[in-house]
C-alpha cells in the first residue's frame, strides 16, 4: 500500500481541530491492529507573545490501517474554539501545527482514530499536551502626575508628584523604579531632563526643581526587561519674575 501524505486541519463546532489523512498509521482495539500517538514535540508548547511555535505530532500504525484522523482540542469541555489552524504535511504520519498567543493556554488533548479500507473505525488513541503562553512585558502607566504650583516666581521650587502603575491582572503600584522629569520651554521643541526619583510604596514618586522659564513638564518611565515604558500627561507651569 502506498502511503499518501495528506492532512487537513479545521475547527469543528465542538472546538476540535481535525487533521485527516490516509496511509499507514497506529493503539489497539483488535489483536492485529496497532495505533499510537508516538510523540508530541515540544511538550509543553511554549508560545511567546507576537510569535508562533510549531508542534509536531507523530503517529504510528499497523499495515491494516488505511486512514487516520487526528484531532486536537483544549481538554476542558467548556472551552470552544472556532478558529481554523493551518497544518503542514511532513513525510510519514507526521503533522506540524502552529500555536500562537491567541490559542488557549492550558491542557490539550490529541486524539488519533484509525479506519480500515471500508471506512470503519478500528482503533483509537489519546495523548495529552499543554500550551503555555509567555507573557510579554507588562503595561505601565503614570497617573496623577502634577507639577505644582501652577504659577511660581522665578528661582522658587516646582514640586512634582505622581504614581507609576503596572497592569498585572489589575493596576497596582510598582516600587523601586526610576522616573525622570522632563521640561520643555515655551516655543521650544526639545525636552530637557530636570529631575528624577525612585518610586516608593504604591508606586508614588516625588521630585523638585527650580523655576526659570514658563513651560511644560512630564514624567517618563523608561521600562525594563519586564515592564513597558510610560509617559505621563503634560502639566504646564507659568513662571514670572519679581518686579519692584
Amino acid at each position: 500500500m502506498r502511503k499518501i501524505a495528506v492532512g487537513i486541519l479545521s475547527a469543528t463546532i465542538g472546538g476540535a481541530m481535525l487533521v485527516s489523512g490516509a496511509g499507514i498509521a497506529s493503539a489497539a482495539t483488535k489483536a492485529d491492529t496497532q495505533l499510537v500517538i508516538r510523540d508530541i514535540s515540544p511538550n509543553p508548547v511554549v508560545v511567546k507573545k507576537g510569535s508562533e511555535t510549531t508542534a509536531y505530532f507523530d503517529v504510528g500504525a499497523s499495515s491494516d490501517v488505511q486512514k487516520v484522523e487526528l484531532s486536537v482540542a483544549p481538554a476542558e469541555n467548556n472551552f470552544r474554539t472556532m478558529r481554523t489552524k493551518d497544518i503542514k504535511d511532513l513525510e510519514g504520519w507526521r503533522w506540524a501545527i502552529g500555536f500562537n498567543e491567541n490559542d488557549y493556554a492550558g491542557k490539550w488533548k490529541a486524539t488519533a482514530v484509525a479506519f480500515d479500507k471500508d471506512g470503519k473505525e478500528i482503533a483509537k488513541d489519546d495523548a495529552f499536551f499543554s500550551v503555555e503562553v509567555e507573557k510579554g512585558k507588562l503595561e505601565t502607566t503614570i497617573s496623577r502626575f502634577s507639577a505644582d504650583p501652577y504659577k511660581v516666581r522665578k528661582g522658587k521650587s516646582i514640586h512634582f508628584s505622581g504614581r507609576l502603575l503596572v497592569d498585572d491582572d489589575g493596576w497596582e503600584g510598582v516600587r523601586g523604579e526610576k522616573v525622570n522629569i522632563y521640561y520643555k520651554a515655551n516655543y521650544r521643541s526639545g525636552w530637557k531632563w530636570v529631575a528624577s526619583d525612585w518610586t516608593g510604596r504604591g508606586g508614588k514618586f516625588y521630585a523638585t526643581t527650580k523655576a526659570y522659564k514658563s513651560g511644560t513638564f512630564r514624567a517618563v518611565y523608561s521600562g525594563d526587561d519586564e515592564l513597558e515604558g510610560a509617559k505621563s500627561r503634560s502639566d504646564y507651569v507659568r513662571v514670572y519674575s519679581w518686579r519692584r
